[in-house]
Parts: C-alpha cells; sequence; structure tokens
C-alpha cells in the first residue's frame, strides 16, 4: 500500500492539523498568563508551545516525504476543541483534558500505522503521544499549584531562582518581590515535584 492511499496519510494530515492548533490555543492561554504577570507560568507553556511546533513539523515532513510529487490538498474530517476561556487556571485544566484527547487520538494512529505496513510512521505516532503524557501532567500539576496556591509556598525549604537577575533564595516561600531586582513573585521558577519542567 502506498502511504497517499492510506489511513495513515489521513492520519498524518489529522494529527498536523491538531498540532498547529494546539499550538495556537496554547499561545493564546500563555499571552493570559503573560499579561497576568505570571512570566514563569508563560515560560513553561512556550516551551510546551515550541514542542507542539516541532511535532507539527516532523508530521508535515512525512506528509511531504508521500510518494507524491506535491500536495496541494487533503480533505480531513475531525474535530478540534475550542474549550479554553480567559479563565487562567480552568484553562490549564482544559488544556491537559486537550493533551490527553490527542494522546488517546495517537494511539489510535499508531495501530493504524502498524496494520498498514508503516512502522517509522507509528514509532513517530508513539514518541509524539508519549511527550503528549507528558505535556498533560506538566498542566496538571500548574492547574494543581495554581489553583491551589502553592505555586510560590512548599511545605519545605526550597530554592528560589530569579530569572531576570540570577539571585537565588532559600525558604518555604517565594518573595513577593526579588530581594535584588525587585521583579515581581510570577518571574520566580516553578518547583514541580520530580525536578524536572520540560
Amino acid at each position: 500500500m502506498k502511504l497517499k492511499d492510506s489511513k495513515t496519510f489521513l492520519n498524518l494530515a489529522r494529527a498536523y492539523a491538531g498540532e498547529c492548533q494546539a499550538r495556537t490555543r496554547y499561545e493564546f492561554v500563555e499571552y493570559g498568563f503573560r499579561y497576568n504577570g505570571y512570566e514563569a507560568i508563560a515560560q513553561v507553556i512556550d516551551k510546551i508551545v515550541y514542542q507542539e511546533f516541532n511535532h507539527a513539523r516532523m508530521l508535515y515532513t512525512f506528509i511531504q516525504d508521500a510518494e507524491l510529487k506535491q500536495v496541494d490538498n487533503i480533505d480531513i474530517c475531525a474535530g478540534y476543541p475550542f474549550k479554553e476561556k480567559w479563565e487562567m487556571a480552568n484553562n490549564l485544566k482544559l488544556l491537559a483534558e486537550d493533551e490527553q484527547i490527542e494522546a488517546d487520538l495517537y494511539a489510535e494512529f499508531i495501530e493504524t500505522a502498524k496494520e498498514e505496513g508503516f512502522m517509522e510512521i507509528a514509532e513517530l505516532f508513539k514518541n509524539i503521544m508519549d511527550v503528549e503524557i507528558r505535556h498533560k501532567d506538566v498542566f496538571l500539576e500548574l492547574y494543581n499549584q495554581f489553583s491551589k496556591g502553592t505555586m510560590y509556598k512548599k511545605k519545605v525549604e526550597t530554592l528560589w531562582y530569579c530569572p531576570a537577575c540570577g539571585y537565588v533564595g532559600k525558604g518555604r516561600e517565594a518573595w513577593e518581590k526579588c530581594p535584588l531586582c525587585e521583579a515581581e513573585q510570577g518571574v520566580c521558577n516553578l518547583v514541580f515535584p520530580d525536578g524536572y519542567i520540560i
């Protein structure tokens, strides 16, 4: 079977469209956090935005490597979410839901690609699915810390880093303003339980 005649080809296009839309929706959410002074959260989301771009780039590469000389149009039918609004905490929860939905779709795409004999594409889908699950976990952790007020308050002493000037302080709570450059608390680094952000 040729790739251009397969369900896998359509799934590549659906996945590409989904990654592009996710990237833009996440930029909206990132803008909301940055606008409201939560620079550190915005930076985490911005990293995920860039990762979604690279997912789309790889999917696009496989579409362009099809047997066709030029891909003028691929008609796809798929649903895409439009849930996110301007409520910051809830948006983080919605982004986590979006990532789980994407991971579930990739699981289906993997099986189809394997059935049709496109093992390299199945591996691409698998790698992206694994990252989407990690994104879901990051968004859920951000949601939990932001909504419970524990983002800048911890049960144990923590190192707090100011990326604006490099100041490092230690305590259970981050400063309201950086003692060195007076940057607002929202620029202070975020602490995740596993020590890994993105």
